[in-house]
């Protein structure tokens, strides 16, 4: 608090989430660091430049890297209006609550709904991707029933860990954080300097990708490898009970993911580029899977199994945050009385203070799916194709929201706020976002209608399924905590604060 009549007066945390309709139950032991550790663990540009490195050369070239610089601006523009809406509600759930603010009960509902489902899917591939670096480490052959215990193994130690409670999760997020930081930072940096086979004109050479057509048809075919890797940072407003000051540290926590996981990516993806020593094999789709390659040229055998443990580190982290953060949504969800079993799924843990019973549900739902996919190794395919769609289709419902209600007069009043230039930006991220939703939605060309159009079709299973329940079973009747409030919440913040800030502090 403060005597200075300039500057507004602060809600404390309880005060500010007793202005929202809620308790403060939680315990608020996640400092901004830890926040951003666990953005970033989910981000996790090492999972993600090593799922999409080779398939983006052979679609793109080395010119696919600038997709990363592309998608990691226009992510910004989203971040920046997330961060407007969790200042003003730092609540648990991220995408639901504020969906359910800024427009209705049905449409956050829709919008969870789809989150919800790429989250989970999300954990089954990145556990799937994990499990192959965990048999590489321990020497074991990667079998379909190998991959099935080890992801099922990486799946229950996160568990377990999330189970400790928050701070637990805040502490091996932070170890996550710095062994990403060593695996695509330290290396990136390493390839680049000390092992560079490749000139940097490189990066606009496409390597003949484009064959007898126009390369823009190759490089926007390439755009995935900037689309799967930059969401993750709202995960940080997934836990905001469990911050302190979260309208605060929140905000700034989704910008750094952002922004150090972008420059973590741009170093790990052009080293790998400059460092490859049959780099026109890699263009030419000759070599599926590159980077062991790349790194026991460069590293040599010990520093190939040293870049392992921390690619199993990051990967463990990665499943334990998206693990967090699908819990606090539906803990979120059902608090609010939005799904069957809803008492159930909200119940908070007395000794961790974590959502245990919701927990449980982000484990089990995976190693289902992990258990479909050894029964059937396709199945991976097709159930992840909608989940990079399913993220930025959620992502745009809120910005979506965000924008009715500026164009209803709503002034942002938590302590981080773009003021006038709110609207600009807003406008911007939703122009990026369909911008994006249609590269990722646009069917492929090689003439088989359910490779093709696979991305589509599982969105459109999930939404289907969703508007089902929510005709039949209207659990939007069901609740009655707040919504389509935004306008006059930022009043009833600004009448306990007095005057606000309209740049982050």
């Amino acid at each position: 608090m403060t005597d200075d009549p300039a500057k507004p007066a602060a809600l404390d945390d309880g005060e500010h989430l007793q202005v929202l309709g809620y308790d403060d139950t939680f315990n608020r032991s996640m400092s901004l660091w830890a926040n951003f550790a666990l953005g970033f663990t989910y981000l996790s540009p090492l999972v993600g430049v090593y799922s999409l490195f080779a398939l983006a050369l052979s679609v793109g070239g080395p010119p696919s890297i600038w997709w990363i610089v592309i998608v990691g601006a226009g992510q910004l523009l989203v971040s920046l209006v997330f961060g407007e809406v969790v200042s003003q509600y730092p609540i648990h759930g991220g995408i639901y609550p504020w969906a359910r603010r800024l427009w209705g009960r049905r449409y956050a509902w829709m919008a969870a709904w789809v989150y919800i489902w790429a989250m989970i899917v999300t954990i089954t591939a990145v556990a799937e991707y994990g499990s192959g670096f965990t048999a590489s480490l321990f020497g074991v052959e990667a079998t379909p029933t190998t991959t099935l215990v080890l992801t099922l193994a990486l799946l229950l130690v996160a568990l377990g860990i999330n189970f400790s409670g928050t701070r637990w999760l805040a502490r091996v997020a932070r170890i996550g954080l710095a062994a990403e930081l060593v695996g695509v930072i330290g290396v990136g940096l390493y390839l680049l300097i000390f092992q560079r086979k490749q000139e940097f004109s490189v990066f606009f050479d496409t390597m003949g990708v484009e064959g007898d057509g126009g390369y823009a048809t190759a490089f926007f075919g390439a755009a995935l490898a900037g689309l799967f890797l930059f969401y993750g940072f709202e995960a940080c407003g997934d836990v905001a009970e469990e911050v302190s000051q979260p309208a605060r540290r929140v905000p700034r926590a989704m910008i750094l993911t952002i922004l150090v996981g972008g420059v973590s990516a741009l170093f790990s993806f052009g080293g790998y580029v400059l460092a490859a020593p049959n780099l026109q094999e890699i263009v030419n789709g000759e070599d599926a899977d590159p980077i062991p390659g790349i790194l026991e040229a460069t590293l040599g055998p010990v520093g190939a199994k040293i870049f392992l443990v921390i690619a199993v580190t990051a990967f463990l982290s990665c499943v334990l945050s998206l693990q967090a953060a699908a819990s606090r949504l539906l803990f979120s969800f059902g608090r609010d009385g939005m799904l069957p079993g809803h008492r159930w799924l909200s119940r908070v843990s007395p000794r961790s203070k974590v959502p245990t019973n919701a927990l449980i549900v982000s484990c089990t739902i995976p190693a289902i799916i992990a258990v479909l996919v050894w029964l059937n190794a396709d199945l991976l395919v097709a159930v992840t194709s909608f989940a990079v769609l399913g993220i930025y289709v959620a992502f745009q419902m809120v910005v979506l929201g965000a924008l009715r209600q500026r164009l209803r007069g709503w002034r942002p009043a938590g302590p981080f706020s773009l003021g006038a230039w709110g609207f600009v930006v807003n406008v911007l991220a939703l122009a990026y976002g369909i911008f994006a939703m249609v590269l990722l939605a646009t069917p492929g060309s090689s003439g088989v209608f359910f490779t093709d159009w696979i991305v589509l079709l599982g969105l459109a299973v999930v939404v289907v399924i969703g508007l089902a329940y929510l005709l039949i079973a209207r659990p939007d009747k069901q609740s009655d905590a707040p919504s389509d409030d935004a306008v006059a919440v930022a009043d009833e913040l600004r009448r306990r604060t007095g005057a606000i800030k309209t740049v982050s502090s």
